[in-house]
């Protein structure tokens, strides 16, 4: 374990709780590293006699875990696998939570598994969209300015400070009337529980098979295809263009089974769902990993750009209403190239 005093201050927090429980067996040395992510977050894993648990440090100045546990157990109660929160500090940012393993479902995809196991992350999406909002936080709305200031992460970091080009007036005010158009489209959608970065490095496959839901804190209500294009259009794993289109029905399908769509929906109109709302995440995307290189340090997530950017340029084409957009993309590709030529084998074939 780290000797930072946080770490440490976190060990003897994990290990007095402990102390006190009688329905788990007593820890078996220190906290040993798991990971962190793109917050501030750290996570540790606490060995038992019998078992394990996962210890989080959240500092309070810069993560507010009051949401993480919320919804955890409102997750929880409604029969979904997710880590169940055990202990909580909210004054040292502390917290002691069920341990669902190591396995991602990221490393357990390939060509012979990834029908099965979307087939199981769908079910559980099917589920978790009717989730009822925790009864002691509210559950923000994705809605219209919500949708638009994601999208400005776009025009705010990639463009000029990534790139570090300077839009003409008649350019800021072409994205600014695609992404209102995009907003205007995909709040026609149903809304429902958005879990909004439900994706392969976020579910995990548990020792026992189920398949377990992690880093939900930031759920909203909003459009009932969001979860799926981070599902099915993931950052970090591409399927071909025919399967994608076979699971979004897949997906029509188990919702309209499940009374959770109207079969009125067309097959048509639930695609083009899927794929404005996949556009208006990774313009977001594009924009979040910027910053996180930019602003934050976080330089891994450059090598992730190229294929949301590809994402992002196939998911429009196909609509008149966002051929501006889709020609502006095109134009900022030299700059990207020069910036990063690795991204030419993804992207070269635009120009």
């Amino acid at each position: 374990m780290p000797a930072d005093p946080r770490a440490q201050r976190l060990q003897e927090w994990t290990q007095t709780w402990l102390g006190r429980q009688q329905q788990w067996s007593q820890p078996v040395g220190d906290l040993q590293v798991v990971s962190g992510d793109a917050s501030f977050r750290r996570y540790f894993r606490q060995p038992l006699k019998i078992s394990t648990l996962i210890a989080v440090d959240a500092p309070p100045e810069k993560e507010d875990c009051g949401p993480f546990v919320a919804i955890a157990r409102s997750l929880h109660g409604h029969g979904l696998c997710v880590p169940e929160v055990l202990a909580w500090s909210s004054q040292e940012g502390f917290m002691l939570l069920t341990d669902l393993g190591d396995t991602l479902l990221r490393d357990e995809l390939a060509d012979d598994t990834v029908s099965t196991l979307y087939g199981a992350a769908m079910t559980a999406l099917v589920q978790m969209q009717s989730c009822p909002a925790p009864t002691n936080y509210f559950l923000p709305s994705y809605d219209r300015e919500r949708l638009l200031t994601e999208m400005r992460l776009l025009s705010d970091w990639f463009i000029p400070k990534f790139l570090g080009l300077s839009l003409s007036d008649e350019q800021a005010q072409t994205l600014e009337q695609q992404f209102a158009l995009i907003a205007e489209r995909v709040t026609e959608q149903p809304t429902v529980f958005v879990h909004r970065d439900y994706h392969s490095r976020n579910l995990m496959l548990t020792p026992t098979g189920e398949l377990g839901i992690i880093d939900f804190q930031d759920a909203v209500r909003g459009p009932i295809t969001y979860d799926l294009a981070s599902l099915l259009r993931d950052a970090y794993v591409v399927w071909p263009a025919a399967d994608v289109a076979r699971w979004v029905q897949q997906f029509r399908d188990e919702l309209i089974a499940n009374n959770a769509l109207s079969p009125m929906v067309s097959a048509e109109q639930f695609q083009a769902w899927f794929d404005w709302i996949a556009a208006q995440r990774h313009l977001k995307v594009v924009g979040i990993f910027a910053r996180l290189s930019l602003r934050d340090g976080k330089h891994g997530y450059l090598a992730d750009i190229p294929l949301v950017y590809r994402y992002l340029l196939d998911e429009i084409a196909d609509y008149a209403e966002l051929q501006p957009l889709h020609q502006l993309l095109i134009s900022l590709l030299p700059a990207f190239l020069a910036r990063y030529p690795e991204a030419q084998k993804l992207l070269g074939d635009y120009l």
